[in-house]
Parts: structure tokens; C-alpha cells; sequence
């Protein structure tokens, strides 16, 4: 019987054409469906990120590092959200409006932040007029300082503060935007201003920029000598020495290394995100900064991110898997689904031949089973009338045979040829008597 009828569909009932076409149906339907899964699963997943600057030159980075990924047919992509800095990037973050954020280690709430990447090292330059009598932080007393952007640096400026006492010497910090500096220190409203930027050549301009440029006169780097222990307590910052000729190189300026602050700017993401899809992006990212290094040099300054169990900024498991080699191999990943595919295939198989077997089911089968429908014959001999209905009976007989040795090789429950051989030769035996039965009634 057919699996269909199972169902109450009686296959046997519909025309081939139809069978075929909703056979056809069902593979299509199959292959759709397989189709849409696969292209689901390869599809590139979109992560929002939130990035500013003061400059306006980190959304422009991250923008170019979004525009390779797309290039290189990455499968991770960014969609790039700017906001007004660091700190407005941090928020977006801690509040789950952005995946991923660009931050800085001394900005913001970054408890639920976890490194993907240092995109750049921010270093802190107090940087004094030319022929300044400052010549270290103590000189600063009763001064007051220029912050570039102050809102940004806020943290920078209290661990200063705390460090030097600052407040007991009279220093006041004054917020400036950058293009107020050069009055500020013409003016005389400030004494030494402080810049947190990247040692790259564009900021390193803009700081040369604000004084006469000759070879009597050159800006004063004012060193900050704690920062050793400032790092120690503060563990945004690490020491770090401006390397000599930083601001120009004949005569040097400065004329010795000067020891300073470094704060890290982090490509960060949030703690739930998918392992895989973070070492895939980590991967990504790397090769698409190779890509854009020639059109923007400060990422050279791009690096991987301490993945010590006591980093300031904990590393996001999925970029510690890509960094240390321990992402899961295909097998690793697959294993379960290798080791259930011959079961689902058996299942597809399966249905593969009850598909079969309903395309076949329109061909001729006897209704009933053939051994049966000879014994059935049996008393339709004894009770035959007249010699027609017996040779009726003899053209059933040969039908019966005939069909069932056409599906002899096909019928999974045709009877063996011995056994049907049988049923006709008694048969036969019983039509024999009832002619003689039938001839001696009519004597």
C-alpha cells in the first residue's frame, strides 16, 4: 500500500502528469528552502559602531576601514554612527545603542566595554610658549593650563592634579578648542596648554603650527615625571617617553626624551557578542588596515590589545581566540553536524522513495493479493452453469498469471512462481470436473 494512503490519498487515483508536477514541486520547494538557509548563513553580519573626534578624523578612519571590509567580501561589515567624541561613543555603548564603539581608556563607562583592537595611543604634550620659564610642573604654580578639549580630558587633568597637587598650587585648567590656542598664548591667558594626541605627523603639525618656526625658538615639552607611579595606580595610562627631535629634528626638539602619559583608543565591543563573529572581524580588520594604511599613516599605529587576565580593558574572548591561535577548526565546529548528516540524509532517502513509489503508483496492480483471488475462483467453478463462464473463468486465470509475471521483478509481494503454479493446475483440475460435471447433467 502506498505511504499516501496513510494520509487518505489514494495516488493511484491521479493522473501521472499531476504526480509529476507536484513532485517537481517539492523538490523545487526542497531546493528553495535549502538555497535561502545557505544564503542565510554565509550572509555578512552588520555591526554598529560609535566613533568621534574632536578633528573629525576617527569617523573618517573607521569609515575607510568599513568601505575594505566590504571590498574584501568580509563577513563581518560596520555601519559607522558618529557622535560628538570618545566619551559620547563610550555611552553609546554602555547603553546598547551601538555593537561597538571606538573609546579611550580614560573616557567614559567602560564596564561593559572588552578590547577588540587598538586602533592609536593618545600621548599626553604640556607644551609651553617659546622662552617659557616653565620647566617642569612644579613652575606651574598660580598658573592656569589650557585643555584641549577639556570635556575629553577631564580624567587626565584630576589624576594630574591629585598627583602634583595642583590644587594647592593655585593651577587652574581652562578648557580650549584648538584654534583658540595661539590667542590664548599671545594673549598671555595661559601658561602651557595640554594636548592628548597621537605622535602622528598631522597633530605633531598642528602643534608646530602655533609657534614662530626658527632655530632660536622652539616650544617647551613639560615632562611628567610620576607618570611611572601615575600609570601604577591609574591603569588607563602607561609611562612613556616622547623620543628626542619628536617636534623637529635640527636642532632637536626636544632635545632629550620626555617622559609623558599614554592612553589607548580602543575598537571595543560588548561582552555578548559572538565569539566567532569577533575573531571574524578582528581578522578583518587587520587586513583592511594593510589596505588603508598608505591614505591614512596613523594606523600603523594600529596593534593588538593586552590580552593578559589582568589587562585594564579585558580583551573580548572571540579577539583572544584570533590572537592566540585557539579559533575552533571546521571539524571542531562541525563535528555534530558531520556526525548527523548520514541520518538525515537516511531520512531524505526515505523520503525520496515514498516520493518514487507515489509516482509509480498509477501503474496496474491487481487489487487483491493474486494467491487469493485464485482461491476466490475456486467456487466460482463449483457453482459455474454452463461452459461460457467456465472459459470466463479460464481467460481470469490467465490474466492473473500474466500480470503477475510482468511484475515479477518488481512486486516486492508477488508470489513465487511454484506456489501460483499450484493454485492453476488445481484450478484447471476443478474446471475439468465441472465440464464432465456440467456434460453428464445435460445426457
Amino acid at each position: 500500500m502506498d505511504d499516501l494512503s496513510k494520509f487518505g490519498v489514494d495516488a493511484s487515483r491521479l493522473p501521472a502528469w499531476l504526480r509529476v508536477v507536484l513532485v517537481m514541486a517539492l523538490i523545487v520547494l526542497a531546493g528553495a528552502v535549502g538555497l535561502l538557509a545557505y544564503r542565510w548563513y554565509v550572509r555578512p553580519v552588520t555591526l554598529s559602531i560609535a566613533v568621534g573626534s574632536l578633528d573629525g578624523d576617527a569617523p573618517k578612519i573607521v569609515s575607510a576601514l568599513a568601505s575594505r571590509l566590504a571590498v574584501n567580501d568580509a563577513p563581518v561589515r560596520l555601519r559607522v554612527v558618529e557622535t560628538g567624541g570618545p566619551l559620547d561613543s563610550a555611552t553609546a555603548l554602555a547603553t546598547d545603542k551601538t555593537d561597538l564603539a571606538v573609546v579611550r581608556g580614560d573616557v567614559g563607562d567602560l564596564s561593559q566595554a572588552q578590547a577588540i583592537v587598538v586602533l592609536a595611543e593618545a600621548v599626553a604634550m604640556l607644551v609651553a610658549p617659546p622662552s617659557s620659564n616653565v620647566a617642569e610642573i612644579a613652575d606651574l604654580k598660580r598658573a592656569t593650563v589650557g585643555v584641549v578639549a577639556g570635556d575629553t580630558n577631564q580624567k587626565i587633568v584630576s589624576v594630574l592634579t591629585r598627583s602634583y597637587n595642583l590644587d594647592r598650587a593655585n593651577v587652574v585648567f581652562k578648557s580650549l578648542a584648538l584654534n583658540e590656542v595661539r590667542a590664548a598664548f599671545e594673549s598671555k591667558q595661559v601658561r602651557a596648554v595640554l594636548f592628548v594626541m597621537p605622535l602622528s605627523e598631522k597633530y605633531l603639525a598642528l602643534v608646530r603650527g602655533l609657534f614662530p618656526q626658527n632655530a632660536k625658538t622652539a616650544p617647551v615639552l613639560i615632562p611628567i615625571e610620576n607618570a611611572g607611579a601615575i600609570a601604577e595606580k591609574e591603569r588607563a595610562y602607561e609611562s612613556f617617553d616622547i623620543p628626542k627631535g619628536t617636534l623637529r629634528g635640527a636642532p632637536p626638539v626636544p632635545d632629550d626624551d620626555v617622559t609623558t602619559l599614554r592612553v589607548a583608543y580602543y575598537v571595543a565591543g560588548k561582552k555578548g557578542l559572538d565569539n566567532d563573529l569577533i575573531a571574524n572581524l578582528t581578522k578583518a580588520l587587520i587586513a583592511a588596515r594593510r589596505d588603508i594604511l598608505p591614505d591614512w599613516p596613523i594606523v600603523a599605529q594600529f596593534k593588538a590589545p593586552d590580552t593578559d587576565a589582568g589587562a585594564y580593558l579585558p580583551v573580548h574572548a572571540g579577539a583572544t581566540e584570533y590572537y592566540n591561535g585557539t579559533q575552533l577548526s571546521f571539524l571542531d565546529k562541525w563535528s555534530n553536524a558531520i556526525f548527523l548528516a548520514p541520518m538525515a540524509l537516511g531520512a531524505l532517502a526515505s523520503i525520496g522513495a515514498a516520493l518514487w513509489q507515489f509516482l509509480r503508483s498509477g501503474e496496474h496492480k491487481p487489487r487483491e493479493p493474486a494467491l487469493d483471488a485464485l482461491y476466490a475462483l475456486g467456487r466460482r467453478i463449483r457453482q459455474a452453469s454452463s461452459e461460457a463462464e467456465l472459459l470466463e473463468i479460464e481467460d481470469q486465470i490467465d490474466d492473473l498469471l500474466r500480470a503477475q509475471r510482468a511484475g515479477a521483478d518488481e512486486d516486492q509481494n508477488t508470489l513465487d512462481a511454484a506456489t501460483l503454479n499450484v493454485a492453476a493446475h488445481r484450478l484447471e483440475n476443478l474446471i475439468h470436473d465441472r465440464r464432465i460435471a456440467l456434460g453428464a447433467a445435460h445426457s
